[in-house]
């Protein structure tokens, strides 16, 4: 069983709850703590298609 951290933004009065990786690729960072396989390496690609697709000026930190 694995646990997943969590990290809590506040803005305002406002909380939000992220998991630590989800937070990670907000900021455009891909979080590789796994060998990489042929399912970690579509995980990968997704989520570099995806944040090309958002901005294709910014980088991309792995």
């Amino acid at each position: 069983m694995s646990i997943i951290p969590m990290v809590i933004e506040k803005e305002g009065r406002l909380e939000r709850a992220y998991d630590i990786y989800s937070r990670l690729l907000k900021d455009r960072i891909i979080f590789i703590g796994s060998p990489i396989d042929d399912n970690v390496a579509n995980i990968i690609v997704a989520e570099l298609l995806y944040l090309q697709m958002e901005d294709p000026d910014k980088d991309i930190n792995v």
